[in-house]
C-alpha cells in the first residue's frame, strides 16, 4: 500500500510540516537531530498526535486522518517495545488481531506463526521479563505484524538493544522489512540504522525537510551541517568559479567544474596535518588552532578551528609524531582531487 501525507502540527514554539510519500513494499527513514519532529511525524501517522488542519494521511487512497488510533491499519513498534508484561510472547502477538475480532484459537494461531517466522517460535510461552532486548525487540516486531497492517511505523527501533545484539538483530530486521509489501516509516538517530534498514531517506530539521534521497546520495551530498556531521564529513557553502571555490577568506581547489553557489565537502580523513608550513604549494592549505582531540574507531580525531574550521582523521602514531595537543597551531592541507563540490541552489 501507498502513503501518502501531509502531516501539519502546530504547537506553541514549534510546527512540524512535512509531506511524505512512502511506496508499497518501500522503507523511509526519518532523520533528524532531538527536536527536530520525527517522533511527532510517526505518532500523527498513529493517531496518536492530533493533526492541525491542512492535514491528510491515505493509504492506497483511503483517508486514515479521520480514523481513530485503533481503526487504522497501522503497526507500531516503539522504542521501548510496550509489551505486555503479563502475558507470554505468543499471547502479546495474539494481542492484536484479539482486538480486532479475530477469535482467540485463530488469533493464537497466527502469532505462533509470525514468532515462527521471527525465530522465536521455542519462547512462545516466555513472560517478557525472560526475554533479551533482541528477542523482545522481535516479539514487538511479530506484535506490530499481526495486525496485517498496511503501514509499518518503527521508532527507533534498535535503540535499546548493545552493540553486538544491535548488529545481529539489524541484519534480521532488514530481511524481515524486506518481507513487507506495505509501507514503512522508521525513526532512527543511527545513520548506520538508516543506511542499511531504508531504500530513502528524509532528513528533518525544525519541522521541516532539509534534504531526501537514496542513503548513498545523502552521504555522498550533504546539505545542512547535521547531515554532514552525521555522514561523517567536512562541509562547507562557498561560490564557485570553474574548479576554484570561494569559502569566506579562502579559495579552494575542488574536483568539479561548477559556477555559483554550491556546497563543498571532504572527508576528515583526506585531511593532512603539519607543525610547520609544508614545502611546495599543496593547492588547498590554511592554518588552524587544535580545538581538540578524541579517539574516533582505530584513529585519532582532531578538532580544528579558525577561519576553516575541519575535522582530521589521523593515527594515534601522528599524533604523536607531531605532538599534537589542544591550543597548538598546526597546517592543514587537502588535494584538490579529495575535495569535491556540487550545486547548492
Amino acid at each position: 500500500m501507498t502513503l501518502d501525507a501531509r502531516l501539519l502540527v502546530v504547537r506553541t514554539g514549534f510546527t512540524l510540516d512535512l509531506d511524505l510519500k512512502v511506496a508499497a513494499g518501500e522503507v523511509v527513514a526519518l532523520l533528524g537531530p532531538n527536536g527536530a519532529g520525527k517522533t511527532t511525524a510517526l505518532r500523527a501517522l498513529a493517531g496518536l498526535t492530533g493533526l492541525s488542519p491542512g492535514s491528510h494521511i491515505t493509504l492506497d487512497g483511503r483517508p486514515l486522518h479521520t480514523l481513530a488510533a485503533e481503526r487504522r491499519p497501522v503497526g507500531m513498534v516503539f522504542q521501548d517495545y510496550l509489551l505486555f508484561p503479563h502475558l507470554s510472547a505468543l499471547d502479546n502477538v495474539a494481542f492484536g488481531p484479539r482486538c480486532h475480532g479475530v477469535g482467540r484459537a485463530e488469533a493464537r494461531r497466527v502469532a505462533a506463526e509470525l514468532l515462527d517466522r521471527v525465530g522465536l517460535a521455542a519462547h512462545a510461552a516466555s513472560r517478557p521479563r525472560l526475554l533479551s532486548g533482541g528477542q523482545a525487540q522481535r516479539v514487538a516486531l511479530a506484535r506490530a505484524l499481526a495486525v496485517r497492517p498496511g503501514l509499518l511505523l518503527l521508532d527507533e527501533p534498535l535503540a535499546a538493544l548493545d552493540a553486538h545484539t544491535r548488529l545481529e538483530i539489524r541484519s534480521q530486521l532488514r530481511r524481515h522489512l524486506a518481507e513487507f509489501t506495505g509501507a514503512t516509516v522508521l525513526v532512527t538517530h543511527d545513520p548506520l540504522d538508516a543506511m542499511v534498514l531504508a531504500d530513502r531517506l528524509v532528513v528533518i530539521e525544525s519541522g521541516g525537510v532539509v534534504q531526501e534521497g537514496t542513503p548513498a546520495d545523502v552521504a555522498r551530498r550533504p546539505r545542512t551541517d547535521y547531515v554532514a556531521r552525521l555522514v561523517g564529513l567536512n562541509l562547507y557553502r562557498g561560490t564557485a568559479s570553474g574548479r576554484r571555490v570561494t569559502v569566506g577568506s579562502h579559495v579552494l581547489t575542488v574536483t568539479e567544474d561548477l559556477s555559483g553557489p554550491v556546497f563543498v565537502a571532504f572527508q576528515p580523513a583526506a585531511v593532512a596535518l603539519y607543525r610547520s608550513r609544508p614545502d611546495g604549494s599543496p593547492r588547498n592549505l590554511w592554518q588552524a588552532r587544535i580545538e581538540g582531540i578524541e579517539r574516533h574507531g582505530d584513529n585519532v580525531r582532531v578538532h580544528l578551528d579558525g577561519d576553516l574550521p575541519a575535522f582530521a582523521d589521523v593515527t594515534p602514531a601522528a599524533v604523536a609524531d607531531l605532538d599534537l595537543t589542544p591550543g597548538e597551531h598546526v597546517w592543514a592541507s587537502v588535494k584538490a582531487t579529495e575535495t569535491h563540490a556540487y550545486p547548492g541552489a
